[in-house]
């Protein structure tokens, strides 16, 4: 298990499915002296209009179906990403699920929080952990594979 340290300052991916962008964007508004202090990222149209609708700078990746869930995890894997906001959209099929459960799954390898309803990102935004630098254990899954084949 190893430990990565989360500064103060946390690096937030924001991403939503279609039907699910309008209540990012408000929940971004709704929460903008909080964001602000942070460094933010999302996938392509999302991170566009959260930029034009609130003022915060979103650093924007390719839209969600043309790689930007990948680029997000690619993120993730590289520490660039403390955690993420994903309003997903439970009742409508996505033409990239594959790629969708591919970023949940190294979400939680990498031991990323994930808030995928306006309740649970408050919370997550309220903690006083948000305030403070935290210390993250990842589970070394390469050893801990490793030494199951041998």
């Amino acid at each position: 298990m190893s430990i990565d340290k989360l500064e103060k300052q946390k690096k937030i991916a924001l991403v939503a499915h279609d039907n699910r962008k309008e209540a990012l964007i408000s929940w971004a508004e709704e929460n903008k002296d909080v964001l602000c202090k942070h460094f933010l990222c999302g996938t392509g149209t999302t991170a566009k209009l959260i930029t034009e609708r609130t003022g915060l700078q979103v650093n924007g990746f390719k839209s969600g179906p043309m790689g930007g869930d990948q680029q997000i995890g690619a993120n993730i894997v590289e520490g660039n990403i403390d955690f993420m906001i994903f309003f997903w959209d439970p009742l409508t099929s996505q033409p990239h699920d594959p790629d969708v459960k591919a970023l949940l799954r190294i979400s939680v390898l990498y031991d990323i929080p994930i808030a995928m309803s306006k309740s649970t990102a408050d919370f997550i935004l309220k903690s006083p952990i948000m305030e403070e630098e935290y210390e993250r254990h990842v589970i070394d899954y390469y050893n801990k594979i490793r030494k199951n084949n041998f």
